[in-house]
């Protein structure tokens, strides 16, 4: 029975791995409808805190971007990039890193994407260096920012364990960082100069590149430098209240003492900071359902609840198997799990699927936190088929046509500095993590 299972949830993740968006989480729906109607398993516990973080945090970068302050730190990223030109390489991907941080969606990264393009070009640099990298960063951003679904998983599954936001990020971001820099190291000198590119060369001549001489002058509103000021103090007071347990209200129920959780510290803060942005900033409620950053949060909300609640399902009813199965050969190589990781989100195209889908099974095997949390990001896999928004918004904003996909799809400018990140960023929190914990 557990191979026909298997078949029905990997029929489900590749169908809707081909439709993309909203369609995958009602693949994982169908699923889900297969494994408990038809195979008679008993439904797993919808990963509800993370839905919700989700929720709340997508309203709340919505409200900055209808406020302004997307725009606002759009042109703060401009500013840093044109200042250094000729280092465009490493500095996009800190960049996009830390925007991704910041922000905990990938999204925002995509409207630096144009500026890095043009300095590229002025600076005379091959646009596929610091593209390639940038979008890779922007990705891996996902697993360093404190308010991402997929940071949101990990603490819901170690929280259990004492785990707290601030250890997490601790290990997660100076790993991530560096794996970035060394991923743009790995691409600092591919390819010919771009004066020397031949696709470059035909489209100059074609009439098809000019060089933007024209500088915008933005002067960001008062309400956008409130609201990014405000999404600050929210970040800041969350990164706080996750790290140190002995600041959040408490209660003695039953003589046991209980606590707010992580999950339910971000939900409100993300809630109240987003209140305080739309009434101090003036921002139309409608405006905010609206917007591309709340849109793509509750496509991620609805990809999760299905996929997710379908896995984990799975999961549940086979725990016991998998224990005896792989539960010594990857306590032993906790590196495999990260394997595990890479490969799924590869399938998923999603960081914060895989880790909602995957991290409580990494804890039912017995790995340590300090494992948990140094594979964690391994589920940036998602640049291996070039098909997000991220990746082919960063093919459509190279106007020199040097950042490509090859013949086969799979051999595209991505690869390289996806694989050097992705493997830098894990063996680098391993280290880390062994001084954290």
């Amino acid at each position: 029975m557990i191979w026909l299972e298997t078949l029905i949830i990997l029929g489900c993740l590749m169908i809707g791995a081909r439709k993309s968006g909203m369609t995958m989480g009602f693949a994982g729906g169908v699923g889900l409808v297969l494994l408990v109607f038809v195979c008679g398993l008993r439904p797993a516990k919808p990963p509800v805190d993370v839905l919700l973080i989700i929720t709340a945090v997508s309203g709340m970068a919505a409200t900055l971007q209808c406020a302004g302050g997307l725009d606002f730190l759009v042109s703060i990223a401009e500013k840093i990039l044109r200042s250094n030109p000729n280092r465009i390489t490493i500095m996009a991907p800190i960049v996009t890193f830390f925007f991704t941080v910041f922000t905990g969606t990938s999204y925002v990264a995509i409207a630096v994407f144009p500026v890095i393009s043009e300095v590229a070009m002025e600076a005379k640099v091959r646009v596929e260096r610091p593209m390639s990298i940038a979008m890779v960063a922007c990705q891996h951003g996902i697993s360093a920012s404190p308010i991402s679904a997929s940071t949101a998983a990990v603490v819901g599954v170690l929280a259990l364990q004492g785990v707290t936001l601030g250890q997490i990020m601790m290990v997660a971001i100076p790993s991530i960082l560096i794996g970035c820099i060394l991923g743009a190291i790995s691409v600092y000198k591919r390819g010919v100069e771009l004066e020397q590119d031949p696709e470059f060369q035909r489209r100059v001549k074609s009439g098809e590149i000019t060089y933007n001489t024209e500088k915008k002058n933005y002067v960001p509103t008062k309400e956008a430098k409130i609201s990014v000021a405000i999404f600050t103090i929210a970040v800041g007071l969350i990164v706080i209240f996750g790290s140190f347990k002995e600041l959040v209200p408490s209660w003695v129920v039953d003589g046991k003492t209980v606590s707010v959780s992580i999950a339910n510290t971000i939900e409100m803060i993300a809630f109240a900071a987003g209140f305080i942005m739309a009434v101090v900033c003036k921002v139309k409620p409608g405006k905010i359902a609206r917007s591309e950053v709340f849109s793509a949060g509750m496509t991620g909300v609805t990809v999760i609840f299905g996929v997710a609640w379908m896995t984990n399902t799975f999961f549940l009813a086979h725990k016991a198997e998998f224990i005896e199965l792989m539960g010594g050969t990857i306590q032993m190589y906790p590196w495999l799990f990260g394997i595990v990781l890479f490969v799924m989100s590869a399938m998923l195209m999603s960081q914060g699927t895989t880790s909602s889908s995957l991290m409580p099974v990494g804890a039912s095997l017995g790995l340590p936190v300090s494992s948990l949390v140094a594979v964690a990001p391994a589920v940036n896999g998602i640049f291996i088929v070039p098909a997000t928004g991220t990746a082919i918004s960063g093919l459509l904003f190279d106007r020199t046509g040097t950042t490509h996909i090859g013949k086969y799809i799979l051999n595209h400018s991505y690869q390289r500095p996806g694989f050097v990140t992705c493997i830098s960023s894990v063996a680098v929190g391993f280290l880390i993590a062994q001084f954290v914990f």
